[in-house]
């Protein structure tokens, strides 16, 4: 295909910029790093977590694997059966198969949610905790912006807060709060029992230094 000539479009005039008077100078940047995925490798908290979700996934596969078993035993023995059954009758346990399996999938979409939902109050806890502790370490050592490690191609072994901050994160957080298999955490947000996570996008956003970069 022959390539189109662009369109000629309007190109209105903008303002030209004024000049910007001198402002404060920027602070010396003192720059560490930080592997934020090694952290949560040794956090024992995240470690919790990942045991007592982990066993809450395995058994809800477990679960529906047993159910979708018994779909399929329900299908053949239906089949098998069909030539001494009536229409109606045939219908009928059809119906109630397919009931049986909407309900089924719905309780699994269900606890799936709780699931994951519960690893998300695990997490915000330890994220929220980890903020305060970089930026404590960070301060500590008169650090004024963190990298992310992965993100940086060289670094001297002094620049590297990741140990210190595991170490930290351990000591103030070595454990988290999950909520239980049979709790919805939807549900106990409703109930006022605790801070919950609109109650801090209403909250002021706390102070940003030392900066820590994305990732993105």
């Amino acid at each position: 295909a022959q390539s189109q000539t662009p369109p000629v479009l309007p190109m209105p005039p903008v303002p030209a910029s004024p000049d910007i008077p001198r402002g404060v100078t920027p602070p010396v940047p003192v720059i560490g790093v930080i592997s934020v995925p090694e952290v949560m490798r040794l956090s024992s908290a995240a470690q919790q977590a990942e045991k007592v979700l982990g066993a809450r996934r395995d058994e809800l596969a477990r679960d529906a694997q047993k159910e979708q078993a018994g779909w399929r035993d329900e299908q053949q023995k239906l089949q098998a059966e069909a030539k001494n059954l009536a229409s109606d009758q045939i219908q009928q346990r059809e119906r109630r198969l397919q009931q049986r399996v909407i309900s089924a999938q719905r309780d699994f979409r269900n606890r799936n949610r709780i699931i994951q939902e519960a690893a998300q109050v695990s997490l915000n806890q330890i994220e929220r905790e980890l903020v305060q502790i970089i930026r404590q370490v960070a301060a500590s050592r008169g650090m004024n912006l963190v990298l992310h490690r992965e993100q940086v191609a060289l670094s001297q072994d002094g620049l590297d807060i990741t140990s210190q901050v595991a170490d930290q994160l351990n000591k103030v957080l070595p454990s988290v709060f999950i909520p239980a298999a049979n709790v919805d955490p939807e549900q106990l947000a409703k109930s006022g029992t605790m801070p919950t996570t609109a109650d801090a996008e209403r909250a002021p956003a706390a102070a940003a230094a030392p900066v820590v970069a994305s990732h993105r």
